[in-house]
């Protein structure tokens, strides 16, 4: 498997490895390329965010050093030893695509969707048969290279990525999986962009990995998922990297007039993560369903930002995210709904409860509200406990030991998010995910 300690030629990010990017990149189209510049400079006029800023002020990135991660120029051609998928395994598929370090390494995709016109493949691939979609969309209004220095630093040396573009009015009878796969050591800064077309619908399994559970690696992503008037899209994300790697990420998706979004994450792994989750319900009619688990042990720090910006009238959203924490773990979950004056009659809803597995574990929940129309339903709540001695007592009096009754107790906990997901391997995976993560609660 690569690694820093391999042969692959390696460049770092900064000046002189992002000309000799530009440089490798240059069959790109100006577009892109010029995308690419504006960023760069973006990215070394920025400084690296701290605890002053308001966004940052939980999460320290004192010890993140960009200098000891690197690039290569060079292509994989390993596939074997990739893992072992949690979604994919076992489940029948329209097509599947898996990178290492950034690298496509495999795609696949069913004929029959490829004859109706769906593309499934790497961004490499789809600048050169769909370039004027790629045009509209790549790095436009689901993205802002603006936001942070990781932002910029993305869109400048994004090296490789993965589309999916359905049609108008296609439908896919099978979900598409990805798996995006770092190696220790490795870095990645590949770019998801889904883009449905009015009236489409797919299911997307996307999982992230790394080759070891130790594993170290800069992960710097971006998701961009657009979903055209009444069309419909089933999202699940499941985060496992290796418990050191670095993971940040900025996700958004873009609704249309009645468009359909349920979004479901798993974030389980890696050392510390800043993940920015954003959706824009845009048109008349939107709705969309967050459905986020987040289990965290060790140090780990995980910090999500979600954002339900309601842009059109009668839109609704509801965010729901349940965190269980054991040992000296850090989670943060801060939400927003937030309503233009010209949403009315929106309904938005948003709630993060939290389940604490030991007595030096943290977790920080911080909903909030901005809203502007004044005819719209809009509620928030949070809950953080321990769990309950009588539940444990009762499980004992059963036969149950006590990690036994742990187990169950944390899996009925994180029951409302299960009995939301469609996908039966899905609600598996992340079952089997969880459950094997709980320990000896004292």
């Amino acid at each position: 498997m690569p690694s820093h300690e391999s042969t692959l030629t390696q460049l770092g990010f900064n000046a002189s490895g992002f000309a000799s990017l530009v440089q490798r990149m240059s069959n790109e189209p100006a577009w892109l390329r010029a995308l690419r510049v504006s960023a760069w400079e973006q990215f070394e006029k920025m400084a690296w965010p701290n605890r002053r800023d308001e966004e940052w002020m939980r999460t320290d990135i004192r010890l993140f050093n960009l200098n000891k991660y690197s690039w290569s120029p060079e292509s994989i051609e390993e596939t074997a030893s990739l893992p072992i998928s949690r979604l994919g395994d076992g489940v029948e598929l329209g097509g599947s695509v898996a990178t290492l370090d950034g690298i496509t390494v495999r795609s696949e995709l069913n004929e029959f969707l490829r004859e109706r016109g769906v593309f499934f493949g790497s961004l490499q691939q789809a600048l050169v048969s769909h370039e004027s979609i790629l045009k509209r969309h790549l790095f436009q209004s689901a993205f802002d290279p603006t936001v942070d220095r990781f932002a910029a630093l993305h869109q400048a040396m994004c090296t490789g990525g993965t589309v999916l573009y359905v049609p108008r009015n296609v439908a896919l009878p099978l979900p598409v999986h990805i798996q995006t796969v770092l190696s220790h050591g490795g870095s990645d800064l590949s770019h998801l962009l889904v883009i449905l077309e009015e009236g489409a619908s797919a299911t997307v399994l996307y999982e992230s990995c790394g080759t070891e559970v130790e594993g170290d690696g800069l992960h710097n992503g971006a998701m961009e998922l657009i979903i055209g008037d009444r069309a419909n899209l089933s999202f699940v994300n499941l985060q496992d990297w290796g418990n050191q790697t670095w993971h940040f990420a900025h996700q958004k998706a873009i609704l249309g007039q009645d468009a359909q979004l349920q979004w479901t994450l798993g974030a389980l792994g890696g050392r510390l993560a800043k993940v920015n989750q954003h959706v824009e319900l845009r048109g008349r009619g939107a709705h969309c369903q967050v459905n986020g688990t987040m289990f965290t042990q060790g140090r780990q720090h995980l910090s999500y930002h979600t954002l339900q910006h309601h842009l059109a009238p009668q839109t609704t959203s509801d965010f729901l995210y349940k965190t269980a924490l054991q040992d000296q773990s850090h989670t943060v979950w801060r939400g927003m709904i937030r309503v233009n004056k010209i949403a009315q009659r929106t309904d938005g809803y948003q709630r993060n409860d939290n389940l604490l597995l030991s007595d030096s574990c943290r977790a920080d929940s911080i909903p909030g509200l901005e809203i502007e129309a004044d005819d719209v339903r809009c509620t928030h709540g949070s809950t953080s406990g321990r769990v309950d001695e009588e539940q444990v007592f009762y499980c004992l009096n059963r036969g149950f030991t006590r990690q036994e009754a742990i187990r169950a107790i944390v899996t009925g906990f994180f029951q409302q998010i299960f009995d939301r997901i469609e996908l039966e391997s899905v609600r598996e995976a992340l079952g089997l995910a969880i459950a094997t993560r709980v320990r000896r609660y004292e």
